[in-house]
């Protein structure tokens, strides 16, 4: 059974990979392939994996995972926003959409019962693949990205009651009983309150404390068990696992945990999501298709057709333009994967017969399969839609949209790693007014540094979904500074993967992994044991009165060599040589104190630098500051000279300054 299992996965993933890679060279969505993969695999095509079941349960994990991310992503914040969306578009849609195809099977014969239940069926829209789609275009935050989502989560939500009424539409008096769907009612409602609790008290501690460890797979194994563990409570009430994980995505969403959960959790949910569109193109059967194309035909561009345009009306009624409801409607044209299990309740209770079944299916799969055609063409229809004889309200441009403060800011400083260089490059950059945000591992410096206002978020850098939640792509600059040798690396190659073009200034504690990070991308290396070196010769070499000029061109040629010369210890003589008559002198401030010897007389005349061996450099005066003073230059009561000797010359011209009567005028500040 294990062999059997492995061989039907193997022949899954190897078949989609080599399908998906053609379909990239022929620029077709990866969505496409893996229906093609799914159909060749399945029983319609070459058998290679007969056991549909085993798909399904591996489908419906990416389903599961692929709800938890959008949630993550969306926010409750979001959700309350599309309020309007969800109850009015998605009501209109789903109510209006089934008494279309109502009406249309009424017309073509069928009983009301049947008739009803197809309006049901095609009422629903592909929560999986919409969302794929929207999220791989990055329309999450835009108009018909929450348009959609409001739609499909009213849907979701409608799959509930239309189960519990497939026994009444049958007439089979086993249905639900009064007391019964109040209990189940009661129970959704509990669920909602528990997860509402948990959202506020229990998951944002929890994961906090799961965060200090500073562990992944800790942190991948808690939000694993978030997600199914809401799931299966939802599906306990009554509702859907996919709508479970949904809710576990937004309770995670509020905390500051979220993105490195969407971050942990992405890799998971592309296979096994993947799976899911698999699953979907098994279903696909070409006999069908054969034996009835022109019913095949029709009723796949009707569903189409019609759901698109009920959906603009839809979005019209909930106050959108006629360009975000034009683009929601193809997005939303396809049928759903809840019309699946929706079905499956129609065929025992007798609403579908066998070959009703097969023709929904049929149709289903190629309305999926049409779905990132209909996304692709859906800008230029939107376009068009603008041109039409319409009110100026609907067609005027849409509000700004909800998001990510920080990922959408521009032209900012992205920090990688908080600790002391972290902090003092955050503080430099606040004093400069230049904007900046950071990214840092250790949840109890997120959380304090948040409540100060820092613009802080909780990642690993490493992952480069945290980084575009830093805004990295639009970021000038990005400074890494954190320990890990094998994180500053990952966290370098991401960073140039997506945004070649930004400023990379990495710190490391190690001179020989300069090279690495040179090679993965950095502009510039900073290894701290050098820098210290560079610095410290620096001070020594101004101590010895060596020219700036000189020190500036030696720490510059230090680090131009990747501070080769001093790895080799062969710093060659330069110009900068030694001062010895300067060695020992010091520069010093004076001032002149009221009825002094120098008040009135000028610099020449009381030749300081000839009797006194004192270099007068400047002259304060009232906030000004005189440099090379005039040799002419009278001094005046409160003037601060500052002069260059040696402390015992300085010493002799201390009495000078002072007061007649004796006062003195005060120890030589130092301050060279």
């Amino acid at each position: 059974m294990e062999t059997e299992l492995l061989t039907h996965i193997l022949v899954i993933l190897g078949l989609s990979t080599g399908v998906v890679f053609i379909c990239h060279r022929l620029r077709v969505p990866a969505i496409v392939g893996f229906l093609a993969a799914g159909f060749l695999a399945g029983p319609g095509g070459f058998s290679l994996v007969p056991d549909i079941h085993m798909v399904a349960i591996l489908a419906e994990i990416g389903v599961v995972l692929l709800l938890f991310t959008i949630g993550v992503e969306f926010s409750l914040k979001n959700l309350f926003y599309i309020r309007r969306l969800a109850i009015l578009g998605g009501g209109f849609q789903v109510l209006a959409t089934a008494a279309v195809f109502t009406g249309l099977f009424l017309l073509l014969g069928r009983p009301l019962p049947e008739a009803v239940f197809w309006g049901w069926l095609i009422s629903l829209s592909s929560t999986a693949i919409v969302l794929r789609l929207v999220s791989e275009k990055g329309l999450m935050a835009a108009p018909h990205g929450r348009a959609s989502l409001g739609i499909l989560i009213f849907q979701d939500l409608a799959v509930v009651p239309m189960v519990l009424a497939v026994p009444l539409l049958a007439g089979n008096g086993g249905g639900w009983s009064g007391p019964e769907a109040l209990m189940a009612a009661g129970r959704m409602v509990g669920v909602f309150l528990f997860l509402w609790a948990a959202s506020r008290y229990v998951v944002p501690h929890l994961l906090y404390q799961v965060a200090r460890t500073r562990s992944r797979e800790i942190f991948l194994f808690s939000v694993i068990v978030i997600v199914l563990a809401t799931a299966w409570l939802t599906q306990e009430a009554g509702l859907s696992l996919a709508l479970g994980a949904f809710l576990a995505g937004l309770m995670i969403s509020e905390s500051e945990y979220n993105h490195q959960a969407l971050a942990s959790i992405l890799p998971f949910r592309d296979v096994f999501a993947s799976f899911f569109f698999v699953s979907i193109g098994m279903m696909f059967s070409p006999g069908i298709l054969v034996t009835h194309p022109l019913q095949v035909a029709g009723l796949t561009l009707f569903i189409i057709l019609a759901k698109s345009l009920v959906t603009v009306l839809a979005g019209l009624v909930a106050g959108l333009t006629i360009r975000t409801s034009v683009l929601a409607g193809l997005f939303l044209a396809q049928v759903g994967e809840f019309s699946f299990i929706l079905s499956e309740s129609g065929m025992e209770y007798g609403l579908l017969s066998q070959d009703a079944y097969g023709l929904f299916l049929v149709c289903s799969v190629l309305t999926m399969a049409i779905s990132p055609a209909l996304a692709a063409v859906a800008p230029a229809v939107a376009r068009w839609s603008q041109t039409l004889p319409l009110p100026a309200r609907l067609k005027r441009e849409a509000g700004p949209e909800p998001g990510d403060a920080l990922a959408h800011r521009e032209n900012h400083l992205v920090i990688v790693g908080y600790g002391v260089n972290g902090r003092n490059v955050s503080a430099a950059a606040r004093y400069a007014g230049v904007p900046y945000v950071i990214v840092e591992m250790n949840p109890d410096t997120v959380r304090t540094e948040k409540a100060r206002g820092e613009p802080i978020l909780f990642g690993d850098a490493s992952m480069p979904v945290v980084l575009s939640h830093a805004g990295l792509e639009r970021a000038r600059v990005a400074v890494v500074a954190i320990n890990d040798p094998a994180a500053t690396r990952a966290a370098v190659q991401n960073i140039k993967e997506k945004n070649p073009s930004v400023h990379l200034i990495v710190r490391t504690r190690f001179v020989n992994e300069i090279t690495p990070l040179r090679d993965l991308g950095a502009d510039e290396v900073i290894p701290e044991e050098f820098e210290t070196s560079v610095e410290i010769f620096s001070r020594v070499l101004n101590r010895y009165q060596v020219p700036e000029s000189d020190i500036r061109e030696m720490v510059d040629r230090v680090r131009g060599d990747t501070y080769g010369m001093l790895r080799s210890l062969a710093l060659a003589p330069g110009s900068g040589a030694v001062l010895p008559d300067l060695a020992d002198s010091r520069i010093s401030t004076l001032r002149v104190c009221p009825g002094s010897r120098l008040e009135g007389r000028s610099l020449a005349e009381t030749a300081l630098r000839k009797k006194h061996g004192v270099t007068v450099l400047a002259v304060r005066r009232d906030g000004a500051t005189l440099a090379n003073p005039d040799p002419d230059q009278r001094f005046i009561a409160g003037d601060a000279l500052v002069v260059l000797g040696t402390p015992a010359d300085i010493r002799s011209v201390s009495p000078l300054v002072a007061a007649k009567d004796g006062l003195p005028a005060g120890e030589p500040s130092k301050s060279g």
